[in-house]
């Protein structure tokens, strides 16, 4: 296996290993990512994952080339369509996924980055699209980059294959948030433990949600939430924390 599956209370630490210094994807090591997601995706319990690369030198580094060049049309699709495969099941996680950004996230490796729920960053990764120097477009899950970045800073990533820095992905909205490297891990931690706190169906609703509207129109996805919103309430999460808000607003506790 290429994936190590550690757990933290309800927290799963996903971390890609033996993939060469760069934490380059084959299609083993995308079949054992996609598995591992899959299996974790099964546990009631959880409440958040984090995704990492082995090390700090990168978190993916892109697609492994030396298999890439060896493809044609039909096994290229293969190829493809298996990364697109691992894509989905991070984003079909029924709880939020945070991507541990270190170092290089490149091609199928910013495409994964993309389909994670947060992004945080220290800040001296370096993020790009390099496809097109090697031939090839950029694919499946790079159509996510418009939504995020927004049409113009999306056409630069995948026309120029240049890289841009931390401080430019966050200005762009590529990641959420830029971290010095020392203190990547415990702002992580902060997070998975605000997430851990809340109501676990509340946030597993919210994440379906925001995977919806992605497809929906405005009106659409405001009608689809109503009902998310009543349903919401049969859970008794709402009630327990609203009280407990209330309690702390009146000084009880």
């Amino acid at each position: 296996m290429t994936t190590l599956i550690s757990r933290d209370g309800g927290v799963a630490t996903l971390e890609l290993t033996d993939c060469k210094t760069l934490n380059i994807i084959g299609s083993k090591a995308i079949i054992d990512l996609t598995e591992a997601f899959h299996t974790v995706s099964q546990d009631s319990d959880l409440r958040a994952v984090v995704l990492r690369g082995a090390g700090e030198k990168a978190f993916i580094g892109g697609a492994d080339i030396n298999e890439m060049v060896t493809l044609d049309q039909s096994t290229g699709e293969v190829f493809i369509r298996r990364l697109a495969g691992l894509c989905e099941a991070i984003r079909q996680c029924p709880v939020p996924v945070i991507a541990r950004l270190a170092g290089w996230c490149l091609g199928g490796g910013l495409e994964v980055a993309m389909s994670c729920d947060l992004r945080i960053a220290e800040s001296g990764a370096k993020f790009g699209m390099p496809e097109v120097a090697v031939g090839i477009p950029s694919v499946i899950h790079a159509a996510l980059m418009p939504a995020l970045i927004g049409a113009s800073h999306a056409a630069w990533l995948l026309i120029t294959g240049e890289t841009i820095d931390a401080e430019k992905a966050a200005a762009w909205g590529l990641v959420h948030e830029v971290t010095a490297p020392e203190v990547l891990d415990n702002r992580i931690g902060e997070l998975t433990a605000r997430l851990s706190g809340f109501g676990p169906h509340a946030v597993r609703q919210q994440k379906h949600l925001l995977n919806k509207w992605f497809d929906m129109s405005v009106h659409g996805a405001i009608e689809d939430s109503v009902e998310q919103f009543g349903r919401a309430f049969l859970t008794g999460e709402p009630q327990q924390h609203m009280r407990a808000f209330l309690s702390r607003k009146n000084g009880k506790i």
